[in-house]
């Protein structure tokens, strides 16, 4: 497919990584990255940026392994992007062995804690600590630029430029742009994190069923210890992580507010943001709970199936959906890319 003319609308971690696939698999392709705003702006910005070497189906067990192996790799081969292994110790009081065993990739060995000591939390006394291995942490931001600059010798990427319509045709896929320029690309790939009910790429987004729903992390304002490692609350699927680049703790937690707007969610949190996160964090960290009063405050987009859709989504097999991640955009990443450059190179099997 020498030659092919390839577009990637959208450039969070996601995008990004689809541009990089494509360009190491089709040397000659001519590749741009649109997106509203900066590289890395939307979710990629505020996402926690933890991998935990787990998921509740086969695909997502084999995606995550795709994944955790293509980060290890992109670690050793460039040491001085920002990815770092942490310590993760999952505390349940309702789980057993198999139980976590299930939930983790055979590589995490998850292993029982005989006298766990977790200074930052405390352990409830019907509660049991698991140590798992594998785990890392980025700021996506951060590695989503990092990325973009190693590309850009190879990819144009256009910043602040929204596509504003999107035309399949015999011809090719045309896309009108907020610039009143256009550009006609073969193949375009649609990764628009949560701005899945933007006017010109609902069309093609819309059949998957992917809905937006809020996401919500606290700060915890007090330093983290160099020793201190992510600590993932099974039965409430939250977690608490240290983020040491910032001098602070982040506690994330599952928000049930849905059909929300990212153009308006990211205005702050509510009162009922704060309520809610100190509500689940009292039973797991009661001294913590007066050292969370801020935060970060955004959305992404769920399928009803609770796995990433990666899709052909025009009637000429040249348009592309990746996403729908589930919160799961930067952990499952790679994996999505090269199903994505599958589609669009049309490798089969």
């Amino acid at each position: 497919m020498a030659g092919i003319r390839i577009a990637v609308v959208g450039a969070g971690i996601i995008g990004c990584l689809v541009a990089r696939e494509l360009a190491a698999r089709e040397p000659h392709a001519t590749i741009a990255v649109l997106d509203r705003d900066a590289i890395g702006s939307g979710a990629s910005r505020r996402s926690a940026g933890l991998h935990l070497p787990r998921g509740a189906t086969e695909r997502l067990r084999a995606m995550t392994r795709y994944s955790q192996d293509y980060y290890d790799r992109l670690r050793r081969e460039r040491p001085t992007l920002p990815i770092h292994a942490t310590a993760v110790s999952v505390v349940s009081a309702t789980a057993d062995d198999r139980a976590v065993r299930e939930t983790y990739l055979a590589g995490a060995e998850p292993v029982r804690a005989q006298h766990p000591d977790l200074p930052a939390v405390g352990i409830p006394a019907d509660a049991s600590v698991w140590r798992v291995s594998g785990g890392h942490h980025t700021v996506v931001q951060d590695l989503t630029c990092a990325l973009a600059r190693e590309l850009r010798s190879r990819v144009d990427f256009r910043e602040g430029v929204a596509v504003t319509a999107v035309r399949p045709g015999s011809g090719g896929v045309l896309l009108r742009l907020s610039t009143g320029d256009t550009l006609t690309a073969d193949r375009v790939v649609l990764a628009p994190g949560p701005w899945t009910a933007d006017p010109a790429l609902a069309p093609f987004v819309a059949p998957s069923g992917a809905r937006v729903k809020k996401v919500v992390a606290l700060h915890i304002e007090r330093s983290p210890a160099p020793t201190d490692g992510a600590i993932v609350f099974q039965d409430d699927d939250a977690f608490l992580l240290p983020l040491p680049e910032r001098g602070h703790w982040l506690y994330s937690f599952t928000r049930t507010e849905w059909d929300v707007d990212p153009g308006t969610v990211a205005r702050g949190l509510s009162a009922e943001d704060v309520e809610e996160a100190r509500g689940t964090l009292r039973r797991w960290a009661p001294a913590l709970v007066e050292h969370a009063g801020s935060g970060r405050v955004f959305c992404d987009a769920y399928s009803p199936g609770r796995e990433p859709v990666v899709d052909v989504v025009d009637d000429g097999g040249r348009v592309v959906f990746a996403g729908a991640a589930n919160g799961c955009g930067y952990r499952l990443a790679p994996a999505i890319a090269r199903e994505a450059a599958d589609l669009v190179l049309g490798v089969v099997g």
